[in-house]
């Protein structure tokens, strides 16, 4: 294809459909147990649950290189691509996407456009795959940058943590909300606003939690098709429940991909996690929490 889509490891898209469209997936880096390694290839999910679960162990993630990226832009030239479009993780919760437009001023501006998608898991996702769609039917490389764009702000990711304290240790969310829901024992269900993780509702329950995230999505979704992902780390009853219950409760479901979360993302979240991304039609209106209009974006 002549305009080649590149992302990250934390957009998690189902290995199948990076392969079919040919997205190149560049792997954040993962810290446990004095070791580092690539996610998804050296360090899984399974990994960080049981360190995470064990008293003690420390888990940290780093984002790729500048050098990583630029590997990944001149293979995917070699391949044959002209133009590349490289979406990322929110700017917000992580360094990947300041990586990338290192890696493309080397390349070439002209070259690749880098997209911050001002989301995370399959909140990036559903923009790269549609991006790649574009690509595909042989859209150039703007379009598919602005595709990207307008795909990420119609994304919502909503989800639901076992505790605070792993998103406080990582900066991902503030102190004094930690340390208030732990003293309180709340399940706060959180969500991404403007590349951020801040919290949407405190309810007492886990059970409670669950019910209001589904609540929301089918709220949400109204009565506009949509594509769901749900994801968990070391929760598979708990995604299995969700699943059920939003192919019952939303009406217009185009597609739904279910996966553990990667151990860059199971870091922050730890196990127990469950979550949901909620990606609307082109013909919907931007959404609260989306990514701003075009003159004020973080896509070069």
């Amino acid at each position: 294809m002549p305009v080649a889509v590149l992302t990250d490891s934390t957009a998690y898209l189902p290995r199948d459909l990076a392969a079919e469209y040919g997205v190149h997936v560049v792997p954040l880096y993962v810290v446990l147990a004095g070791r580092s390694g690539r996610e998804g290839e050296d360090i899984s999910s399974a990994d960080v649950a049981k360190a995470l679960s064990s008293r003690g162990q420390r888990v940290s993630t780093s984002r790729p290189t500048p050098g990583d990226f630029l590997a990944a832009y001149r293979a995917a030239l070699d391949a044959g691509a002209d133009r590349l479009v490289s979406v990322h993780l929110s700017a917000e919760l992580s360094g990947t996407w300041d990586a990338a437009r290192v890696a493309a001023s080397q390349v070439g501006e002209h070259i690749v456009s880098v997209v911050d998608s001002r989301s995370a898991a399959m909140g990036t996702g559903f923009a790269v795959l549609e991006a790649a769609r574009a690509a595909a039917a042989g859209a150039e490389r703007d379009e598919v940058a602005r595709i990207a764009r307008e795909a990420a702000a119609r994304t919502r990711t909503l989800f639901v943590v076992d505790t605070l304290e792993h998103l406080r240790r990582g900066g991902r969310i503030g102190s004094a909300a930690a340390v208030l829901g732990s003293a309180l024992a709340v399940k706060p269900v959180l969500h991404v606003v403007d590349g951020r993780v801040v919290p949407l509702e405190k309810v007492r329950t886990s059970a409670r939690a669950l019910g209001r995230l589904v609540q929301h999505v089918v709220e949400h979704a109204g009565d506009r098709e949509v594509s769901l992902a749900v994801h968990h780390l070391a929760a598979a009853e708990r995604a299995d429940r969700l699943v059920s219950e939003l192919r019952e409760r939303v009406p217009r479901l185009r597609e739904l991909y279910v996966s553990e979360l990667g151990a860059a993302i199971g870091a922050h979240v730890g196990p127990g996690a469950v979550g949901v991304v909620v990606a609307t039609g082109a013909e919907a209106p931007d959404e609260p929490g989306a990514v701003p209009g075009e003159d004020d974006d973080r896509t070069h």
